[in-house]
Formats: C-alpha cells, sequence, structure tokens
C-alpha cells in the first residue's frame, strides 16, 4: 500500500494493490502497519462504522464533529466515484483555510485517513456511490457541525457538468468558514493534537 501526505497536516492518502481476474477483484482498503508507518501511530480506536449511497450531483459537507470529543475517520468509496476532499478548519493550524481532494473510486480503492478536527466533504460522481467510513467517536447528533461546501472562500472543487449540487437542508444553511470562526465554533488545533494523541495511547494499552 502506497501512502501520500496531502496538503492539509496530518491527513493522508492510501492507494492500496488491486488484485484482479477474471472472477473479480480483491483489495484491502485498510491496512494497519501500512498506516502506522504513515501515521507514526497506530489507528485510532474504531467507535463507529458508516455507509452511505449516494447518487450523481450529490455534495456533502463540509462536516466535522466539536472538538472535544472530535473524531478521525478512515474512508473510502466502495462503489461509483467521489471527489473526497479534506478541509483544515483548526484554528492554529500551520495548514489552515487549505483544502486537498483525492478521486476516490471502485477500480483503485483509495483511501483518506482525517485526523481529529478537520471538516470531510465529498462529491458523487456516480449514482449509487457508495461511502465507508470508521471513526473514532460515535454519532452524537448535537456535537456534529458544518460550513458551507459551496463557500466561495474555500473553493472547494466541485464539477460544473454535474449540474446544481444537491445539498441537505442542514448543509444548505450552513455558515461559511468565516462564520464559523467569528461565532468560535472551530476546533483549536493544539487540543485537536492532544485528542490524537490520546487516541494512540489507548490504541497501544489496548493491544498488549
Amino acid at each position: 500500500m502506497k501512502a501520500r501526505e496531502l496538503a492539509v497536516a496530518g491527513a493522508l492518502e492510501f492507494t492500496p494493490r488491486v488484485f484482479d481476474d477474471e472472477r473479480g477483484l480483491f483489495v484491502s482498503p485498510f491496512q494497519g502497519d501500512a498506516f502506522a508507518r504513515a501515521h507514526d501511530a497506530p489507528l485510532f480506536p474504531v467507535a463507529q462504522t458508516n455507509h452511505s449511497v449516494s447518487r450523481r450531483g450529490v455534495v456533502r459537507g463540509v462536516h466535522y464533529t466539536l472538538t472535544p470529543p472530535g473524531n478521525a475517520k478512515y474512508v473510502y468509496c466502495a462503489r461509483g466515484a467521489a471527489l473526497d476532499i479534506v478541509v483544515d478548519i483548526r484554528v492554529g493550524s500551520p495548514t489552515f483555510g487549505k483544502w486537498d481532494v483525492v478521486l476516490m473510486d471502485q477500480r483503485h480503492f483509495r483511501s483518506m485517513y482525517f485526523p481529529v478536527g478537520v471538516g470531510h466533504a465529498f462529491v458523487a460522481l456516480d449514482d449509487h456511490t457508495v461511502m465507508s467510513y470508521m471513526l473514532s467517536e460515535g454519532y452524537v447528533p448535537e456535537n456534529e457541525l458544518a460550513i458551507k461546501a459551496l463557500d466561495p472562500a474555500l473553493g472547494l472543487p466541485i464539477p460544473d457538468d454535474l449540474g446544481a449540487p444537491v445539498l441537505s437542508a442542514r448543509d444548505t444553511a450552513a455558515p461559511t468558514l468565516a462564520e464559523a470562526r467569528e461565532r468560535g465554533e472551530l476546533p483549536d488545533y493544539g487540543r485537536c493534537l492532544e485528542i490524537e494523541r490520546a487516541h494512540a495511547a489507548r490504541r497501544e494499552v489496548a493491544g498488549r
């Protein structure tokens, strides 16, 4: 499995080897040893897995979790294709306001690690696009926040040829990055790093 650092500090892309033949294919989108080498720590303890299905043109996000508790994610596309986007919304981060994008699909099975505190969005390029997630924390509705994906100041790479983006009511009404910062809703970079270190310590203790 190949690993690549992204433009957002702490975010990583992984590309596994795909074994295919006349029967179909076999792939391991997550490999613990490769993650540990790239992240210099074991994977966070997984509290929940999620599975979403989206039609072409759907834009989900930019979503993030109130920090603390924060939430780390490991995401890949099991079917279809999507532009998966990480946005640095951690105040004090050396890459605050930057984003990066990974094309995920059912051919290459690239995956992405989202460190605690960053924002996550994706654009479905095909109908029936399936995204699969591992999360460090369970879902608590009041901890889940959003920033407007169509915020012009962010300039996220949402293709024009998909037609009008399809967003939820919550995502449509979400504040811009500047508005969320003014409200004091954005994660603090230093606190996010503390939570990530705590994840690593918990995982090491559990593995003994």
